[in-house]
């Protein structure tokens, strides 16, 4: 899983490719705490889901702790570009009602 990233006036762009599972997780989730605590005060992060090839649960679980951090700052969170698995896994899953997908 790779992470990289651009400011945009108040956005903070996530770009994520690769697997989102239990084996890449955690140096994603480090790098992504470390740029929303480095941005806080941007009003919205958005994470663009375009190069994710697959994601389980774990991925879940890393987009809502980002969702959680996100909001302990008033920033507002939003997915961008799904692939049709990750898609049905997210609404699926629930996240579509608190994270809104554009």
């Amino acid at each position: 899983m790779n992470l990289r990233e651009n400011r945009s006036g108040e956005s903070l762009y996530f770009y994520l490719t690769g697997e989102l599972d239990e084996h890449s997780v955690a140096t994603v989730r480090e790098k992504a705490d470390r740029l929303i605590d480095e941005n806080a005060g941007l009003s919205r992060a958005i994470f663009n889901l375009a190069g994710v090839k697959f994601m389980d649960s774990t991925g879940i679980g890393f987009l809502m702790g980002r969702y959680k951090k996100l909001k302990k700052y008033g920033m507002e969170m939003y997915l961008e570009n799904p692939n049709a698995n990750a898609d049905k896994i997210l609404a699926l899953s629930g996240v579509y009602s608190l994270v809104p997908k554009i």
